[in-house]
Protein backbone atom coordinates (compact mmCIF):
# COMPACT_ATOMS: atom_id res chain seq x y z
CA UNK A 1 0.00 0.00 0.00
CA UNK A 2 1.12 3.37 -1.14
CA UNK A 3 1.18 6.91 0.94
CA UNK A 4 -1.90 8.17 -1.33
CA UNK A 5 -3.06 4.93 -0.69
CA UNK A 6 -3.55 4.78 2.98
CA UNK A 7 -4.52 8.48 3.12
CA UNK A 8 -7.32 7.48 0.86
CA UNK A 9 -8.17 4.03 2.87
CA UNK A 10 -8.11 6.18 6.00
CA UNK A 11 -10.79 8.79 4.86
CA UNK A 12 -12.62 6.32 3.37
CA UNK A 13 -12.91 4.20 5.33
CA UNK A 14 -13.22 5.93 9.25
CA UNK A 15 -15.30 8.89 9.95
CA UNK A 16 -13.31 12.38 9.91
CA UNK A 17 -13.59 15.10 12.33
CA UNK A 18 -13.06 18.16 9.87
CA UNK A 19 -15.61 16.51 7.15
CA UNK A 20 -18.52 15.79 9.21
CA UNK A 21 -18.42 17.24 12.37
CA UNK A 22 -19.49 16.08 15.87
CA UNK A 23 -20.87 12.87 14.23
CA UNK A 24 -17.31 11.62 13.89
CA UNK A 25 -16.90 11.39 17.22
CA UNK A 26 -16.75 8.06 18.92
CA UNK A 27 -17.59 8.49 22.94
CA UNK A 28 -15.13 7.20 25.37
CA UNK A 29 -11.99 5.88 25.10
CA UNK A 30 -12.06 2.26 24.34
CA UNK A 31 -11.52 2.28 20.49
CA UNK A 32 -7.61 3.92 21.47
CA UNK A 33 -7.36 1.44 24.64
CA UNK A 34 -8.02 -1.69 22.00
CA UNK A 35 -5.61 -0.14 19.46
CA UNK A 36 -2.75 0.59 21.82
CA UNK A 37 -3.05 -2.66 23.28
CA UNK A 38 -2.77 -4.43 20.14
CA UNK A 39 0.56 -2.57 19.27
CA UNK A 40 1.67 -3.11 22.92
CA UNK A 41 0.73 0.09 24.83
CA UNK A 42 3.27 2.34 22.79
CA UNK A 43 2.13 5.15 24.67
CA UNK A 44 3.75 3.92 27.69
CA UNK A 45 7.09 3.63 26.25
CA UNK A 46 7.99 7.40 25.66
CA UNK A 47 7.54 10.79 28.42
CA UNK A 48 4.69 13.01 26.83
CA UNK A 49 3.79 16.56 27.89
CA UNK A 50 -0.81 16.77 27.32
CA UNK A 51 -1.47 20.04 25.86
CA UNK A 52 -5.48 21.11 26.07
CA UNK A 53 -7.44 24.34 26.20
CA UNK A 54 -9.90 26.35 23.49
CA UNK A 55 -7.28 28.29 21.84
CA UNK A 56 -3.60 28.62 21.87
CA UNK A 57 -2.76 24.76 22.17
CA UNK A 58 -1.53 24.66 18.96
CA UNK A 59 1.00 27.73 19.36
CA UNK A 60 1.56 26.31 22.99
CA UNK A 61 2.90 22.74 21.91
CA UNK A 62 4.64 23.79 18.61
CA UNK A 63 6.84 26.97 21.22
CA UNK A 64 7.41 24.14 24.08
CA UNK A 65 8.66 21.37 21.13
CA UNK A 66 10.98 24.27 19.72
CA UNK A 67 12.73 24.86 23.22
CA UNK A 68 13.38 21.44 23.79
CA UNK A 69 14.47 20.51 20.51
CA UNK A 70 17.08 23.69 21.22
CA UNK A 71 18.17 22.00 24.36
CA UNK A 72 19.17 18.84 22.68
CA UNK A 73 16.22 16.72 23.62
CA UNK A 74 14.60 14.08 21.14
CA UNK A 75 11.14 15.59 20.95
CA UNK A 76 7.88 14.27 19.21
CA UNK A 77 5.10 16.22 18.59
CA UNK A 78 1.32 15.64 17.94
CA UNK A 79 -0.86 18.49 16.74
CA UNK A 80 -4.26 18.20 14.48
CA UNK A 81 -5.65 19.03 12.24
CA UNK A 82 -3.43 19.51 9.34
CA UNK A 83 -3.27 22.51 6.88
CA UNK A 84 -1.26 20.39 3.94
CA UNK A 85 -0.44 17.26 4.22
CA UNK A 86 -1.50 14.69 6.88
CA UNK A 87 1.93 13.99 7.83
CA UNK A 88 2.33 17.22 9.28
CA UNK A 89 0.51 16.16 12.44
CA UNK A 90 2.85 13.73 13.49
CA UNK A 91 6.86 15.25 14.09
CA UNK A 92 9.93 14.63 15.23
CA UNK A 93 12.34 17.24 15.64
CA UNK A 94 10.02 19.63 13.94
CA UNK A 95 9.80 16.99 10.72
CA UNK A 96 6.81 15.44 9.56
CA UNK A 97 6.25 11.93 9.56
CA UNK A 98 7.35 10.18 6.14
CA UNK A 99 4.57 8.80 4.17
CA UNK A 100 6.52 5.32 3.61
CA UNK A 101 5.77 5.46 7.27
CA UNK A 102 2.30 5.76 7.38
CA UNK A 103 1.89 3.60 4.97
CA UNK A 104 3.53 0.90 6.10
CA UNK A 105 1.71 1.76 9.33
CA UNK A 106 -2.16 1.07 7.93
CA UNK A 107 -0.87 -1.60 5.74
CA UNK A 108 0.59 -3.22 9.12
CA UNK A 109 -2.43 -3.12 10.76
CA UNK A 110 -5.60 -2.95 8.51
CA UNK A 111 -7.30 -5.94 9.79
CA UNK A 112 -6.93 -4.38 13.51
CA UNK A 113 -8.42 -1.36 12.14
CA UNK A 114 -11.52 -3.01 10.33
CA UNK A 115 -12.12 -5.52 13.47
CA UNK A 116 -12.01 -2.20 15.74
CA UNK A 117 -13.31 0.51 13.09
CA UNK A 118 -12.24 3.74 15.40
CA UNK A 119 -12.53 7.17 13.83
CA UNK A 120 -9.89 8.59 11.84
CA UNK A 121 -8.90 10.63 15.08
CA UNK A 122 -8.72 7.56 16.99
CA UNK A 123 -6.18 6.02 14.91
CA UNK A 124 -4.42 8.70 14.08
CA UNK A 125 -3.77 9.41 17.44
CA UNK A 126 -2.30 5.57 17.66
CA UNK A 127 -0.41 5.90 15.18
CA UNK A 128 1.66 8.84 16.50
CA UNK A 129 2.66 7.42 20.00
CA UNK A 130 3.56 4.43 17.90
CA UNK A 131 6.01 6.43 16.22
CA UNK A 132 7.40 8.49 19.21
CA UNK A 133 7.64 4.74 21.17
CA UNK A 134 9.68 3.06 17.92
CA UNK A 135 11.76 6.51 17.71
CA UNK A 136 12.61 6.94 21.20
CA UNK A 137 11.71 10.24 21.60
CA UNK A 138 12.99 11.88 25.24
CA UNK A 139 9.55 13.94 25.27
CA UNK A 140 6.26 14.04 22.94
CA UNK A 141 3.97 16.83 23.21
CA UNK A 142 0.71 15.89 22.96
CA UNK A 143 -1.60 18.26 21.76
CA UNK A 144 -5.04 17.44 22.69
CA UNK A 145 -7.78 17.09 19.89
CA UNK A 146 -11.28 18.25 21.47
CA UNK A 147 -12.13 18.68 24.87
CA UNK A 148 -10.06 16.61 27.19
CA UNK A 149 -11.95 14.28 29.30
CA UNK A 150 -12.75 11.72 26.80
CA UNK A 151 -10.68 12.75 24.06
CA UNK A 152 -8.47 10.03 22.34
CA UNK A 153 -4.51 11.39 23.66
CA UNK A 154 -5.98 11.27 27.36
CA UNK A 155 -4.50 7.45 27.85
CA UNK A 156 -1.37 9.25 28.45
CA UNK A 157 0.29 9.32 31.84
CA UNK A 158 1.76 13.07 30.94
CA UNK A 159 5.14 14.31 32.74
CA UNK A 160 2.87 17.61 33.05
CA UNK A 161 -0.19 18.90 32.05
CA UNK A 162 -1.63 22.07 30.75
CA UNK A 163 -4.42 23.88 29.45
CA UNK A 164 -4.03 27.05 27.87
CA UNK A 165 -7.42 28.93 28.43
CA UNK A 166 -11.47 28.40 28.16
CA UNK A 167 -13.52 29.92 25.67
CA UNK A 168 -16.97 28.98 24.03
CA UNK A 169 -16.28 26.97 21.11
CA UNK A 170 -17.71 23.01 20.37
CA UNK A 171 -20.44 23.90 22.51
CA UNK A 172 -22.62 21.49 20.92
CA UNK A 173 -20.04 19.08 22.14
CA UNK A 174 -18.41 20.17 25.51
CA UNK A 175 -21.49 22.23 26.67
CA UNK A 176 -22.59 26.09 26.56
CA UNK A 177 -21.41 27.49 29.82
CA UNK A 178 -17.73 28.38 30.65
CA UNK A 179 -17.85 26.14 33.79
CA UNK A 180 -19.29 23.00 31.70
CA UNK A 181 -16.21 23.67 29.10
CA UNK A 182 -13.64 23.99 31.76
CA UNK A 183 -15.09 20.22 33.42
CA UNK A 184 -14.29 18.78 30.34
CA UNK A 185 -10.84 20.28 29.47
CA UNK A 186 -10.23 19.72 32.95
CA UNK A 187 -10.76 15.69 32.69
CA UNK A 188 -6.99 16.07 31.33
CA UNK A 189 -5.71 16.20 34.85
CA UNK A 190 -4.22 13.52 36.45
CA UNK A 191 -3.20 12.04 39.88
CA UNK A 192 0.05 13.56 41.12
CA UNK A 193 0.75 15.23 38.02
CA UNK A 194 1.66 18.92 37.68
CA UNK A 195 -1.15 20.89 35.81
CA UNK A 196 -0.38 24.11 34.57
CA UNK A 197 -3.48 26.55 33.78
CA UNK A 198 -2.34 29.39 31.33
CA UNK A 199 -5.00 31.70 31.75
CA UNK A 200 -7.33 32.57 35.15
CA UNK A 201 -10.92 33.23 34.64
CA UNK A 202 -13.31 33.73 37.44
CA UNK A 203 -16.18 31.48 36.18
CA UNK A 204 -13.32 28.17 35.43
CA UNK A 205 -10.57 28.74 38.24
CA UNK A 206 -12.77 26.67 41.10
CA UNK A 207 -13.14 24.14 38.19
CA UNK A 208 -9.68 23.27 37.58
CA UNK A 209 -8.27 23.66 41.59
CA UNK A 210 -11.10 21.29 42.79
CA UNK A 211 -10.13 19.02 39.80
CA UNK A 212 -6.64 19.28 40.98
CA UNK A 213 -7.13 19.13 44.42
CA UNK A 214 -9.26 15.88 43.86
CA UNK A 215 -6.57 13.53 42.49
CA UNK A 216 -3.67 14.75 44.45
CA UNK A 217 -1.68 17.52 41.59
CA UNK A 218 -0.33 20.15 42.15
CA UNK A 219 -1.56 23.16 39.85
CA UNK A 220 -0.20 26.43 39.02
CA UNK A 221 -1.87 29.56 36.94
CA UNK A 222 0.81 30.91 34.80
CA UNK A 223 -0.62 34.48 34.37
CA UNK A 224 -0.55 34.42 38.33
CA UNK A 225 3.08 34.25 38.58
CA UNK A 226 4.49 35.27 35.22
CA UNK A 227 4.05 38.45 33.01
CA UNK A 228 4.70 39.30 29.57
CA UNK A 229 4.94 42.37 28.40
CA UNK A 230 5.44 43.78 24.37
CA UNK A 231 8.71 45.56 23.77
CA UNK A 232 8.15 45.82 19.88
CA UNK A 233 9.20 44.07 17.15
CA UNK A 234 13.45 44.23 15.90
CA UNK A 235 14.47 42.58 12.62
CA UNK A 236 11.23 40.71 12.69
CA UNK A 237 11.41 38.87 16.32
CA UNK A 238 8.58 40.03 18.88
CA UNK A 239 11.04 41.32 22.01
CA UNK A 240 9.10 40.65 25.28
CA UNK A 241 10.21 41.11 29.20
CA UNK A 242 9.07 38.52 31.58
CA UNK A 243 8.51 39.62 35.15
CA UNK A 244 7.96 36.62 38.03
CA UNK A 245 7.91 37.19 41.36
CA UNK A 246 11.38 37.39 42.89
CA UNK A 247 12.70 37.00 40.15
CA UNK A 248 14.74 39.30 37.95
CA UNK A 249 13.49 40.39 34.90
CA UNK A 250 14.31 38.79 31.56
CA UNK A 251 14.20 39.64 27.91
CA UNK A 252 13.67 37.14 25.55
CA UNK A 253 12.53 37.14 21.86
CA UNK A 254 9.37 35.32 19.99
CA UNK A 255 9.07 35.06 15.94
CA UNK A 256 5.13 34.46 16.53
CA UNK A 257 3.83 37.72 15.61
CA UNK A 258 0.44 37.69 17.12
CA UNK A 259 0.48 39.59 20.10
CA UNK A 260 -1.99 37.15 21.61
CA UNK A 261 1.24 35.14 21.62
CA UNK A 262 2.18 36.62 24.62
CA UNK A 263 -0.33 35.08 27.34
CA UNK A 264 0.84 31.50 25.55
CA UNK A 265 4.67 32.42 26.40
CA UNK A 266 3.59 32.70 30.04
CA UNK A 267 2.00 29.59 29.88
CA UNK A 268 5.21 27.98 27.97
CA UNK A 269 7.48 29.47 30.89
CA UNK A 270 5.79 28.45 33.29
CA UNK A 271 5.60 24.49 31.76
CA UNK A 272 9.57 24.87 31.27
CA UNK A 273 9.64 25.86 35.05
CA UNK A 274 8.03 22.95 36.66
CA UNK A 275 9.84 20.46 34.25
CA UNK A 276 12.99 21.98 35.17
CA UNK A 277 14.23 19.06 37.65
CA UNK A 278 13.17 16.47 34.84
CA UNK A 279 14.02 18.32 31.56
CA UNK A 280 16.64 20.90 32.22
CA UNK A 281 16.76 23.87 29.80
CA UNK A 282 19.21 26.51 29.75
CA UNK A 283 18.41 30.00 29.16
CA UNK A 284 19.94 29.98 25.81
CA UNK A 285 18.06 27.04 24.71
CA UNK A 286 14.78 29.51 25.90
CA UNK A 287 15.71 32.23 23.76
CA UNK A 288 17.35 29.71 20.81
CA UNK A 289 14.11 27.67 20.45
CA UNK A 290 11.20 30.74 20.88
CA UNK A 291 13.06 33.01 18.36
CA UNK A 292 13.11 29.99 15.67
CA UNK A 293 9.42 28.26 15.82
CA UNK A 294 8.40 28.66 13.03
CA UNK A 295 11.71 26.81 11.32
CA UNK A 296 12.41 24.61 14.02
CA UNK A 297 8.43 22.95 13.79
CA UNK A 298 7.11 24.36 11.25
CA UNK A 299 4.53 25.78 12.55
CA UNK A 300 2.35 28.07 9.94
CA UNK A 301 -0.97 29.84 9.95
CA UNK A 302 -0.64 31.71 13.54
CA UNK A 303 -0.43 35.34 12.42
CA UNK A 304 1.54 34.04 9.41
CA UNK A 305 2.52 37.20 6.97
CA UNK A 306 2.30 35.74 3.34
CA UNK A 307 3.46 39.15 1.43
CA UNK A 308 4.12 42.79 2.68
CA UNK A 309 2.75 45.32 0.06
CA UNK A 310 -0.01 45.15 0.64
CA UNK A 311 0.28 43.18 3.60
CA UNK A 312 -1.28 39.69 3.92
CA UNK A 313 -1.60 38.05 7.27
CA UNK A 314 -3.64 34.25 7.36
CA UNK A 315 -4.62 32.94 11.22
CA UNK A 316 -6.63 30.21 12.21
CA UNK A 317 -8.49 31.96 14.28
CA UNK A 318 -12.18 30.27 14.32
CA UNK A 319 -14.09 30.90 17.21
CA UNK A 320 -14.60 34.41 19.20
CA UNK A 321 -12.01 34.20 21.68
CA UNK A 322 -9.48 33.36 19.02
CA UNK A 323 -10.80 36.12 16.61
CA UNK A 324 -11.18 38.76 19.61
CA UNK A 325 -7.30 37.95 20.21
CA UNK A 326 -6.75 38.34 16.10
CA UNK A 327 -8.25 41.65 15.97
CA UNK A 328 -6.48 42.96 19.00
CA UNK A 329 -3.47 42.19 17.36
CA UNK A 330 -4.11 43.66 14.53
CA UNK A 331 -4.42 46.86 16.07
CA UNK A 332 -0.28 47.41 16.52
CA UNK A 333 -0.78 47.65 12.66
CA UNK A 334 -0.70 50.77 10.36
CA UNK A 335 -3.54 50.58 7.47
CA UNK A 336 -5.60 52.63 5.48
CA UNK A 337 -8.06 49.55 5.03
CA UNK A 338 -8.77 46.53 6.10
CA UNK A 339 -10.38 43.63 4.31
CA UNK A 340 -10.79 40.25 5.63
CA UNK A 341 -11.35 37.46 4.13
CA UNK A 342 -13.30 34.74 5.74
CA UNK A 343 -14.74 31.21 6.09
CA UNK A 344 -16.68 29.59 8.69
CA UNK A 345 -17.32 25.78 9.42
CA UNK A 346 -21.26 25.71 9.79
CA UNK A 347 -21.36 24.33 13.46
CA UNK A 348 -20.08 27.51 14.93
CA UNK A 349 -21.81 29.80 16.91
CA UNK A 350 -21.86 31.89 13.71
CA UNK A 351 -23.78 34.44 15.54
CA UNK A 352 -21.50 35.78 18.06
CA UNK A 353 -18.25 35.25 15.73
CA UNK A 354 -20.11 37.73 13.47
CA UNK A 355 -20.43 40.06 16.35
CA UNK A 356 -17.00 40.51 16.56
CA UNK A 357 -15.72 41.24 13.34
CA UNK A 358 -15.28 44.89 12.50
CA UNK A 359 -17.71 46.98 10.93
CA UNK A 360 -15.90 49.14 8.94
CA UNK A 361 -13.36 46.41 7.21
CA UNK A 362 -14.07 45.53 3.28
CA UNK A 363 -15.60 41.66 3.38
CA UNK A 364 -14.90 38.68 1.05
CA UNK A 365 -16.58 35.75 1.60
CA UNK A 366 -15.48 32.26 1.06
CA UNK A 367 -15.74 28.61 1.46
CA UNK A 368 -13.50 25.70 2.14
CA UNK A 369 -14.11 22.28 0.19
CA UNK A 370 -14.90 20.41 3.07
CA UNK A 371 -18.79 19.43 3.85
CA UNK A 372 -18.75 21.01 7.01
CA UNK A 373 -17.71 24.62 5.45
CA UNK A 374 -20.96 27.08 5.92
CA UNK A 375 -21.92 27.83 1.79
CA UNK A 376 -20.59 31.58 1.59
CA UNK A 377 -23.75 32.63 0.31
CA UNK A 378 -25.35 31.84 3.81
CA UNK A 379 -22.26 33.61 5.24
CA UNK A 380 -22.78 37.42 3.12
CA UNK A 381 -26.44 37.04 4.14
CA UNK A 382 -25.98 36.31 7.95
CA UNK A 383 -23.01 38.82 8.57
CA UNK A 384 -24.79 41.28 6.03
CA UNK A 385 -27.87 41.30 8.91
CA UNK A 386 -25.40 42.82 11.12
CA UNK A 387 -24.00 44.98 9.13
CA UNK A 388 -20.81 43.40 7.54
CA UNK A 389 -21.26 43.95 3.62
CA UNK A 390 -19.13 41.75 0.91
CA UNK A 391 -18.91 39.90 -2.06
CA UNK A 392 -18.93 35.89 -2.17
CA UNK A 393 -16.13 33.79 -3.78
CA UNK A 394 -16.01 29.56 -4.40
CA UNK A 395 -12.63 29.61 -2.61
CA UNK A 396 -10.19 31.50 -0.72
CA UNK A 397 -7.26 31.71 -3.30
CA UNK A 398 -10.46 33.68 -5.90
CA UNK A 399 -11.15 35.50 -2.96
CA UNK A 400 -7.49 36.63 -1.98
CA UNK A 401 -7.23 37.35 -6.35
CA UNK A 402 -10.00 39.52 -5.88
CA UNK A 403 -8.57 41.52 -2.68
CA UNK A 404 -5.18 42.05 -3.73
CA UNK A 405 -6.66 43.58 -7.20
CA UNK A 406 -8.09 45.91 -4.99
CA UNK A 407 -5.69 46.88 -2.45
CA UNK A 408 -3.70 49.73 -1.84
CA UNK A 409 -0.19 48.74 -0.92
CA UNK A 410 -1.11 50.00 2.90
CA UNK A 411 -4.06 48.35 2.99
CA UNK A 412 -3.80 44.84 5.45
CA UNK A 413 -5.42 41.96 4.19
CA UNK A 414 -6.64 39.04 6.74
CA UNK A 415 -7.20 35.69 5.87
CA UNK A 416 -9.33 33.86 8.38
CA UNK A 417 -12.26 31.70 10.21
CA UNK A 418 -11.64 28.15 9.62
CA UNK A 419 -8.24 26.00 9.71
CA UNK A 420 -9.42 24.62 6.18
CA UNK A 421 -9.44 27.73 4.99
CA UNK A 422 -6.02 28.63 5.40
CA UNK A 423 -4.84 25.10 4.62
CA UNK A 424 -6.42 25.68 1.08
CA UNK A 425 -3.85 28.89 0.70
CA UNK A 426 -1.96 28.31 -2.57
CA UNK A 427 0.90 30.22 -1.10
CA UNK A 428 1.14 29.03 2.41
Amino acid sequence: MHYQEAIDYLYSRLPVFHRIGAKALKPGLGNTLLLCEALGNPQEQFTSLHVGGTNGKGSTSHMLAAVYQAAGYKVGLYTSPHLKSFTERIRLNGQPIAEDVVARFVSRHQALIEAIEPSFFELTVVMAFDFFAREAVDIALIEVGLGGRLDSTNIIRPVASVITNIGYDHTDILGDTLPQIASEKAGITKPGIPVIIGETHPETESIFRTAAQSVGAPILFADQQYTVSDMGVVAGIRQVEVSRTNIPDQRLGLDLMGSYQLTNLATVLATIDVLQPVFPVSVTAQQDGLTSVTSLTGLKGRFQTLQKSPRVIADTAHNRPGLEALFDSIKSIKYTTLRIIIGLVSDKDRRHIIAVLPLTAVYYFCQAQTPRSLPADLLQAEAAQEGRIGEIFTNVNSALDTALGEAFADDLILITGSNYIIAELTNL
